[in-house]
Parts: C-alpha cells; structure tokens; sequence
C-alpha cells in the first residue's frame, strides 16, 4: 500500500479526483449498483443433478449433503433428529449461514435450515426479559420490543442474523459495557443426539450452558432462548479523528472512564497514505433529546441506503485509488469529525448491511476476528500492517470494537479486555486465491498469539490445527465433551471434522 507517484500524497490526489467523483456518484452508483444487486444476495442451496448443494455467505465451502429441511415445530425437529440417527445420517444446524469455514454442514448430512422456526414466544417488559425461538433474528426482536421503550443488550453489528446463530458463536457487539452474548442468556432448550429436550441454564446443566453458547451447533439444536434486555435510551453520536498510536489512551478516557458511554466502535483507513495509521473512533453518549423530537426518535428506521455505499465498496474493492476516494468520502461525509447527530438504541443497532452482499465470479468477501490485548493495540496494529502490505491483502474495512474480559464459555476468546480487530477482506477464489489467503492467515494469527491475542473461530479454516490449539488450549477438552454428549457424533460440522478428526 504506497503513497501516489504522480506527486503529492495519495490523501491528496484523493481530495483533488473526489469533486469528478462525486459528480458522477448519483447516476453511477445506482447503474452499477442494479448490475449488482441483480446477484447479490445469501447463497441458497442449490439443486443439481439430484443433489443438495449448500454454501456459506463466502461461498467458498461448497457441499452436497442429504437434504435441507425447514421445520416449523418442535416435534417435526425431534422426529427429524430420530429419522437421521435410524438412517445413519450426520445431522448439521444452519440459520443464515454467516459462519465461514463449513459450521452449518457437513458433507452428506441432514441440515435443519431453522430460519423457519421462528416465533417470539413471551416478552416480560417489567422484568426485561424475552423468549424467543432460535430462528428470530435480531431485527425481529427490535420490531417487537421497542415499543415497549426495550432495547438487545449484545448482538453482532447487525440485526440480520438469527439468535442461534449468535449463541452458537458466542456472538459480541458494540457495547462496552457488555462482552459476549452468553452474559445476556438466562436459560435454553436444547435438543439432544438422543431426541430429548433439556433445560439448560447457570444452574440446570451448567456444563451444557458452557458448552453449547460458543459449541457451533455440535450438541444439540437449540430450541428457544430466554434473554435479557435493557432501555432503548436516545444516544448522542459523536466521531473524532485521530493517530492510531493516541487511540488506546482516547478509548480509556473518553469511553471507558465515561458511565454514558453506550455504543463504541473505530475504523482504521484501508487508503495509501494513511493506511493503518489513521482512524476515527464513534461513540454512541447516552442523552436526553428534546421532548418534541423523542417520539420520532424512538421510531425504527427502516430506511437501509443501498447504492452510494455499494458503489464506494465497489470502487474500494477494484482499486488504490478507489479506497482514498472511499476513505475521503466515509470520514468527511459520512462521519465527519464534529457532526452529531442523534439515534435510539434499536436504531444505531441496526446499521444498513445490505450493501455488503456480494456474488463476483471470481472473488469474495470474507471476515475475520483478532481479539488482542488493549496494550498491545499499536504494536499489533504495525505487525498487521507489514503483512497485509507484504502480502498484498486487498483489505476493505477494517473495525475496532472493545471486549471486556469474559472466560464463561467453555471456548473464550476474551480471555482479557481486549480490542477486537474485525477485518473485511476480498480474496481470489481460485485455488492459488485461496492458498494465498490460508498463507498470510497463518501469518496474521502467530503475529496474534506473540501478542497474546485470540482469532476468532467462525471463519475460514485456514489457521492450522497447533494454532487453533495455542489459541483455544481448552479445545481437546472440548472435543472430549463432545463425544461424551454426543458418542455417535451425529451433529456434524465441516468446521469439526477439520479440527477434530483424524
């Protein structure tokens, strides 16, 4: 990632293309935004020949298995669960499929698609709490608890995914002042191997409730969830730009030592010239807004821009020039230092993601997750930087987000305050795309363990076995429950028989 050669900084020839760039955004951006569109969307399974396929949002893990079947009731669950064991299939859970390396299928086996079981079942508004089924998506929850002033307390960035899913991951957000979601599960049903139904809490089954939040779907299928919730408080939004070195001691003062602190994040610039030096930090201040403009504020916003985004994620994807102009564009347009405006809860928890689906012919999207100690924010910032420009990663956004300490899944990843580094990066995905991509993956997850950091497990399975056992020294443990609760190992990932199997 260099500066521009033709003379001045590459910032510079941002600001001085940005003006034709703008121009040519309002009709560009919509052509090339319904070329696109016209694909983009979650990879379905596909029929072939007489064969189920099935892919995850990567499309990088294409499989055959037996059948997919989307059940409405518990029952149809159980008997499926029955028919599979008498017929010596494999079963595996999928909802939206957002896990990356194979978590949600296995080759030949049965799939619960669970996106259809998907009823809210109790909502106490006194006690801020709700029971759901596991394929209610986040956003369902929102629409059902805000008028009741109730907001998620953890979810993933965006409301799209379904709530066994974010178990099934251990799924973190953007508030501070909670780690992952196994902080907010009061209990669940789990349906087992053997076609029972457990209850499942801190004090029924407590090894199980370890287990499962975190297991990615290798127990059981989880069948409901009651959740906590909090207030759908107004937050005031406000961006600073600054240095990455100064981010670490902006984060302690101006977020953690701040009690109004609600919602944080910061993005490093992917542009030549700044790149992985400069950043913006946006917390989300608890506020008191004006009485006239309360109940517009508490309304949810439906409203998901799509074209602009996707035509400036498009640019950055194709070329240098193109993330400057991006980068130029996000932190003076889109989140300038200084602007303020004012959100909901619910409606800064459901920022716009449908222009992010992509379907290129040759390449894809992919995510990672590096959780890294809050110390070593800027020496693991100079390695990740020397690697991606050594290596030449075509990195397209890259988030900061806070996790306190949190060891109460069997497989924790925040072992310590940590600062998540959420990378979105496009890849080849031929063969010598991926090779490459498993290469400096492996590259970027020692230069996490030097620093004592943890990768995140729901993507590609590029690290090796020894990495994610340095990683997760409690894995072997893991498998060994597995086979205690499940000894014919009926519930069966991709993402398993990689890291379990002989």
């Amino acid at each position: 990632m260099k500066g521009n050669e033709t003379g001045g900084s590459a910032e510079e020839c941002a600001v001085r293309t940005t003006a034709d760039a703008i121009r040519v955004c309002s009709w560009l951006a919509c052509a090339l935004s319904l070329a696109l569109i016209a694909g983009c969307r979650t990879p379905p399974a596909m029929a072939q020949a007489g064969q189920r396929f099935i892919d995850d949002v990567s499309r990088l893990n294409p499989t055959v298995v037996a059948d997919i079947v989307a059940l409405r009731e518990e029952h149809e669950l159980r008997q499926a669960i029955l028919d599979a064991r008498r017929r010596g299939l494999k079963v595996s859970i999928a909802g939206l499929r957002h896990s990356q390396g194979g978590h949600a299928f296995y080759d030949g086996a049965l799939v619960l698609d669970m996106t259809h079981f998907n009823r809210i079942l109790e909502l106490d508004p006194e006690r801020k709490t709700i029971r759901v089924q596991s394929g209610v998506t986040w956003g369902q929850i929102q629409s059902h608890v805000n008028p009741h002033g109730l907001a998620v307390k953890v979810m993933q960035s965006s409301n799209i995914f379904t709530v066994g899913g974010s178990l099934s991951v251990n799924a973190h957000g953007r508030d501070p002042n909670f780690g992952p979601i196994i902080e907010t599960v009061e209990s669940f049903r789990l349906l087992t191997a053997e076609g029972a139904i457990l209850n499942v809490s801190r004090t029924e089954e407590p090894e199980l409730f370890r287990l499962v939040i975190g297991g990615f779907g290798l127990f059981g299928v989880i069948l409901d969830v009651d959740l906590t919730l909090t207030d759908n408080i107004i937050y005031r939004k406000e961006t600073t730009l600054l240095d990455y070195t100064d981010y670490p001691r902006f984060f302690r003062d101006t977020v953690r030592r701040n009690p109004a602190a609600g919602l944080h994040y910061a993005r490093l610039s992917n542009a030549p010239g700044s790149y992985l030096r400069q950043m913006y930090a946006t917390t989300f201040v608890a506020t008191e807004p004006d009485p006239a403009s309360r109940e517009t504020l508490l309304k949810l916003d439906d409203n998901e821009p799509v074209a602009v985004p996707k035509f400036f994620l498009a640019l950055s994807r194709g070329a240098e020039w193109g993330k400057s102009v991006s980068w130029f564009f996000q932190k003076t347009v889109v989140d300038p230092p200084g602007k303020e405006d004012l959100y909901s809860r619910n409606n800064a928890m459901r920022p716009a993601v449908a222009f992010l689906e992509y379907d290129g012919t040759d390449d894809t999207d992919i995510l990672q997750e590096y959780y890294i100690p809050v110390e070593r924010f800027v020496e693991f910032t100079d390695g990740l930087r020397e690697i991606l420009e050594r290596r030449n990663v075509n990195l397209l956004n890259l988030t900061i987000r806070y996790s306190p300490e949190n060891r109460e899944a069997f497989l924790p990843y925040a072992t310590a305050e940590a600062f998540a580094f959420v990378l979105y990066i496009n890849q080849r995905r031929s063969a010598q795309g991926v090779e490459a991509a498993r290469t400096w993956t492996q590259e970027l997850v020692d230069l996490c363990s030097r620093h004592g950091g943890i990768y995140y497990l729901p993507y590609q399975l590029y690290p090796t076995r020894e990495q994610m056992a340095r990683a997760y020294p409690a894995a072997q443990a893991f498998f060994k429950k597995k086979l205690e609760y499940d000894p014919g190992q009926l519930f069966m990932s991709r993402f398993y028989a990689h890291y379990a199997l002989p």
